[in-house]
């Protein structure tokens, strides 16, 4: 775990735009092309328009965020984008029990074979819930055969979320083994995109992808944020046709 430089401060909110803020957290360790690898942790908070908070897969808080977070308004949902990212939910609704956990499809079989008690309140569908529709857009990406993320748009800002569908390392900050398993999952910075063995899961599956891919396109963002990596503050619409090559 100590391979990897963090995004540090940690566990502070940094703003991104207005209503949005990012919190680089602790790393975690996940499976990776058959390795267990440290991830560096991210999650997005939105302000919606209620004053009430969207939490995108919350990180391991502390008491410092918790009161960062209680300045900045009451939480109101708490969501899971994949079946990977969810494990810290459980800790936020023991904080935010009036809070909404949001689950992704497959996570409650996830979190049940990782014996990871959580409790999930409503499901995520293709169309944004009443909860936040006008200020957040989501969409599911479909075409993997094991994985199914939802990626969301932050309206006024122009922020688009992902969680796995790009993962950015820069080469700086890894060190020893990490080096090599990042390029080899084709994960390395400035190129980072879905890692293979994800990519793989899309094998003959791509034209969905390409349609999900069209509509975030379609959606025109300013700015991409990701879960794991550097984040790319400007460019988005080329980061984007460039991360998603391999769907071509």
């Amino acid at each position: 775990m100590t391979e990897l430089g963090l995004y540090t401060p940690l566990n502070t909110l940094k703003p991104v735009a207005a209503d949005i803020w990012i919190v680089d957290g602790p790393v975690v360790a996940m499976a990776a092309l058959g390795l267990r690898m440290p991830f560096p942790t991210r999650m997005t908070v939105v302000r919606l328009p209620d004053g009430g908070l969207w939490c995108h897969s919350p990180i391991v808080p502390d008491a410092d965020l918790f009161e960062a977070i209680d300045a900045l308004g009451p939480v109101h949902h708490l969501v899971s984008p994949n079946l990977l990212h969810y494990a810290h939910i459980a800790a936020w609704k023991r904080r935010y029990p009036h809070a909404t956990a949001w689950a992704s499809p497959g996570v409650r079989q996830r979190a049940a074979s990782q014996r990871i008690e959580v409790h999930f309140d409503a499901d995520l569908d293709d169309a944004p819930p009443p909860d936040w529709a006008g200020s957040i857009e989501q969409l599911r990406f479909r075409g993997s055969r094991v994985m199914q993320e939802f990626v969301f748009l932050h309206g006024t800002s122009g922020t688009l979320i992902l969680t796995d569908l790009i993962e950015n390392f820069e080469l700086a900050r890894l060190h020893g083994p990490m080096r090599w398993l990042a390029r080899l999952g084709g994960v390395l910075d400035p190129d980072g995109k879905a890692p293979s063995d994800m990519r793989l899961t899309f094998l003959g599956r791509k034209r969905q992808a390409r349609a999900c891919l069209a509509r975030m396109l379609a959606w025109r963002p300013q700015r991409v944020v990701l879960a794991h990596g550097r984040w790319f503050p400007d460019h988005a619409m080329a980061e984007l046709r460039r991360a998603f090559r391999w769907l071509d």
